[in-house]
């Protein structure tokens, strides 16, 4: 089977663009992935589209991709609408490599834009319902609160404003990790603060605002344990990546100098389990499939984007890659393990905390962050010697999980 390769990359700032609307977002990040690859758009077989709230904020269903591609001139080929929640545009990625490996094309898009600002607050918050079953909600909430019954909510740290419920889940799912394991407050800042040093070397990034561990500590407080800079915030954008075989590349003449080989691509759905039992979570199945796939372990891993949507989720994901082990995460990142500089450094382009998170970009977001480190073109946050890198996309909730995880390895 030939080898897969990511080619060109593009993406848009990330954050509050009112001013923009998805067809100028996709032509941005489009537009720039096929400058990066140095193809002409005519050139593109086929392409995989993600986005999920578009529907909702605009009433704009069923041929979204179709619209904002036509709109920059690409039509006639191929196109299909991924809507997989916050997963949607590493699923999109999986798609297009698993269609080049077909033989049915040799050169395909994914791309992800959302436009999730709006002034409308109530319909822009209310964006992230359908993201569990809706039938069930009250069962989820409860189920998932549980989680961290057993630990007392210090007083006045609660917002006294209103906020998304899935806030509460995560807080809940953080107070169970640190009655399991010992994981602290401070260690969970320890992410956040990371994550936003991280970003001030990220143009892109939505944030470019340096936290220290107390900063982040004595920010508002969503719910214990988390605070505003823990959390990942509402942001508009898109991202795209170009990917070809490896006769794509010669049949266009590309140089494989700076295309990137992706060495695995897995996604996996939740599944029933006992929350206890960390090692069968969605991210933790699909990373040691993905690590057969390519042939490594996680030490052989030289720099990571996860999906932090708050700091906990960091956390657990590295956790879950095998980074360290479980209940360990914390302690490691407090340390600096996961710093620049540090033994697996993640997130160094700020993650959703910092770099912001449009659900239907933020996949491919971490695979432009991955592949500018991989060609050693990252500046002052690159990783010394990166060769091999990974990332981890989740989206929505089903049980105790995300509904979909997504995990992708890319190699020099």
């Amino acid at each position: 089977m030939e080898t897969i390769y990511i080619a060109g990359v593009g993406m848009t700032p990330f954050g509050k663009l009112l001013d923009q609307n998805i067809k100028d977002l996709t032509k941005t990040a489009v537009d720039g992935a096929l400058k990066d690859a140095g193809i002409d758009a005519r050139e593109i077989q086929a392409a995989f589209f993600a986005n999920c709230v578009q529907g909702h904020m605009e009433g704009q269903h069923m041929i979204r991709g179709q619209i904002a591609l036509r709109a920059m001139g690409i039509g006639g080929i191929p196109v299909v609408n991924i809507e997989n929640a916050c997963a949607a545009a590493s699923t999109a990625l999986n798609l297009a490599v698993n269609l080049l490996k077909t033989g049915e094309a040799d050169v395909a898009l994914a791309v992800g834009a959302e436009k999730m600002y709006s002034n409308d607050r109530e319909r822009m918050f209310s964006a992230f319902t359908s993201g569990w079953d809706i039938t069930q909600i009250e069962q989820n909430t409860q189920r998932l609160i549980e989680l961290g019954k057993g630990m007392e909510v210090p007083p006045g740290t609660t917002s006294s404003r209103p906020y998304s419920i899935f806030m509460d889940v995560y807080a809940a799912k953080a107070r169970s990790h640190m009655m399991r394991y010992g994981t602290t407050q401070r260690q969970i800042a320890a992410v956040s603060a990371k994550n936003h040093r991280h970003s001030v070397h990220n143009p892109l990034s939505q944030y470019q605002k340096a936290y220290s561990i107390e900063d982040v500590l004595a920010a508002s407080p969503i719910t214990y344990p988390i605070t505003t800079p823990m959390c990942s915030p509402i942001s508009d954008g898109a991202a795209a990546a170009i990917v070809c075989t490896e006769s794509g590349l010669r049949r266009l003449g590309l140089s494989r100098s700076r295309a990137i080989r992706i060495l695995a691509s897995v996604v996996r759905s939740g599944a029933d389990r006992d929350p206890a039992d960390s090692k069968n979570a969605p991210t933790a199945v699909g990373a040691r499939l993905a690590y057969e796939k390519a042939g490594l372990g996680p030490d052989d891993i030289s720099v990571a984007e996860v999906h932090d949507a708050t700091a906990m989720g960091e956390i657990v994901h590295t956790e879950g890659l095998g980074f360290c082990a479980f209940g360990e995460g914390g302690a490691m990142a407090e340390r600096g393990d996961t710093s620049l500089g540090g033994r697996i450094p993640v997130n160094p382009s700020g993650g959703l905390e910092s770099r912001g998170h449009p659900i239907g970009a933020t996949g491919l977001a971490q695979i432009h962050e991955l592949v500018t480190q991989l060609r050693g073109e990252a500046g002052a946050r690159q990783v010394e010697g990166a060769r091999v890198a990974l990332a981890q996309n989740g989206g929505g909730s089903i049980g105790y999980d995300e509904a979909a995880s997504c995990i992708t390895i890319l190699a020099r």
